[in-house]
């Protein structure tokens, strides 16, 4: 899907229908249909901002069309909605596990041990039963 590109307007969210670059040379601003690609120095505007655009004082803006309209969705535009649809409706499978998880109750937490702000938990069988480390003398 093509990505919309947006009015370069500060705080403008619309999408963009028209594309305006300047020519230094001639005093000119030339607003026209929206480019092919973004460019470093051309400006993408929305229609209400394409339409209330003005010129400096001296410079003559060529408006290439007189009427900008946003356009319409293409057939991959379509496509690629579809399979987002498609794919947002799927169930997620499940992620295998690497065994029984311990879950600690709440009870269990506030009587284990504590070093500072860590807790020693013990496992639920033999082999899993943690041991507190000794404490540092010094």
């Amino acid at each position: 899907m093509r990505s919309v590109r947006q009015c370069s307007r500060t705080a403008c969210g619309r999408p963009a229908v028209a594309t305006l670059t300047y020519v230094y040379a001639d005093s000119t601003a030339v607003l026209g249909p929206l480019a092919q690609q973004a460019e470093p120095h051309s400006y993408d505007l929305c229609v209400p901002h394409a339409e209330r655009l003005t010129a400096p004082r001296g410079w003559e803006v060529v408006r290439l069309l007189p009427e900008f309209e946003p356009p319409a969705p293409s057939r991959d535009d379509l496509l690629a909605l579809a399979d987002a649809v498609r794919e947002a409706g799927r169930t997620p499978e499940p992620i295998p596990t690497q065994g029984p998880a311990v879950v600690a109750e709440p009870a269990a937490l506030a009587d284990a041990p504590r070093r500072g702000h860590l807790r020693v938990l013990r496992g639920t069988g033999p082999d899993e039963a943690l041991t507190p480390a000794p404490e540092p003398r010094g």
